[in-house]
């Protein structure tokens, strides 16, 4: 069994959040990276022969193997600027028959938890009734693909091996990530020498002011978690629902410009709820980021630019004359204003 606490003094942002120079400096004071290799690989990993500590990659996958197959119990805290810090109960079992639990919790206001077992994820949310959907795992603030799927981030985005550092008064291997052509915002991720699992990840802006951190305060790494998970009563579990894909449409127009790595992963048209307007929707992932893309006749349309931004998240809205384009996400405004401002009609008459 392998667990650490943390007593966090004030969950108020200013005591978690670095800035970006601060940890860059402390980085300044890291051991060489020779002494590192020699150490951790003698001392701390006793990993198989392959694995490299020099190597980012290999602490992402080392990272995604351990997400998967451990038995563990961790609390995070998520930090946002100018927002109340939202407490997370995380666990994750390999039960004797091998099935997988994983269950998320909010711990703060009238909360929510999801549950999953193998691949059916049940949502227990106030003021909702209970459902389940398939689902390989809980969508939650730590990105699935860093989790699970690294390996499907290259195309997006660099990671460079910082070095060792020390979060929670452990060891850990920094790893810093930039989108590989600018066009998003960075991260720095902590990864525990010992367990190889997620300590810490900071999002920073274009101008390395902090956005949102994930800080974990509790991290457990034990088999009896599976007890646990024994008492739940599968059955009493919501049935899951079978959701009916509407066809995919291909909308007659195209954005010229999207971030290197940043796909469309869902397209549809539907009504929304607010104004009843139906509008063109597509929806473009690079594994990390989500980016919504409405696109609607451009009659009651505002007649300037529209540009939020609130931490992270970013709506930058405009019309050319035709169609208004409105675009939200989690990427600066520059980026939503590039992507509105490309498209195009395909195949016009």
């Amino acid at each position: 069994m392998i667990s650490f606490a943390v007593v966090v003094s004030g969950l108020a942002f200013h005591t978690l959040a670095h800035s970006q120079s601060t940890e860059a400096k402390q980085s300044q004071h890291s051991e060489t990276q020779n002494s590192l290799v020699e150490e951790v690989s003698r001392n701390v990993l006793k990993e198989a022969d392959s694995f490299d500590p020099r190597s980012p990659k290999a602490w992402l996958e080392r990272l995604a193997k351990q997400t998967k197959t451990q038995s563990y119990e961790v609390s995070f805290v998520l930090n946002i600027p100018g927002k109340d810090a939202q407490p997370y109960l995380w666990r994750h079992a390999v039960l004797e028959d091998e099935t997988h639990i994983e269950q998320l919790s909010l711990l703060n206001g009238p909360g929510f938890e999801h549950i999953r077992v193998n691949n059916v994820v049940s949502l227990f949310q106030p003021g909702y009734p209970p459902y389940s959907i398939a689902g390989k795992a809980i969508d939650g603030p730590i990105p699935y693909a860093l989790l699970y799927e690294p390996e499907t981030l290259e195309q997006a985005y660099q990671f460079i091996l910082v070095g060792r550092n020390r979060v929670s008064g452990r060891s850990a291997q920094q790893i810093r990530v930039t989108s590989r052509d600018k066009t998003r915002y960075g991260y720095q991720i902590w990864l525990d020498e010992e367990t190889g699992m997620l300590l810490k990840l900071n999002m920073y802006g274009l101008n390395g002011e902090l956005l949102q951190q994930i800080q974990v305060t509790q991290l457990k790494l034990d088999e009896r978690i599976a007890d646990i998970f024994k008492q739940l009563q599968r059955d009493s579990l919501p049935k899951a629902i079978t959701v009916k894909m509407p066809p995919q449409r291909q909308h007659e127009w195209r954005l010229a410009f999207v971030p290197v790595g940043m796909r469309v992963v869902k397209q549809d048209i539907h009504q929304l709820a607010i104004t009843g307007q139906v509008v063109e929707y597509s929806l473009f992932s690079d594994g990390l980021v989500n980016v919504s893309v409405y696109i609607q006749a451009a009659s009651g349309a505002f007649q300037e630019d529209v540009n939020l931004n609130s931490g992270a998240n970013t709506v930058h809205s405009r019309t050319n004359g035709k169609v208004q384009v409105t675009v939200v996400g989690d990427i600066p405004l520059v980026t939503a204003q590039l992507m509105a401002e490309s498209i195009e009609v395909i195949n016009p008459q």
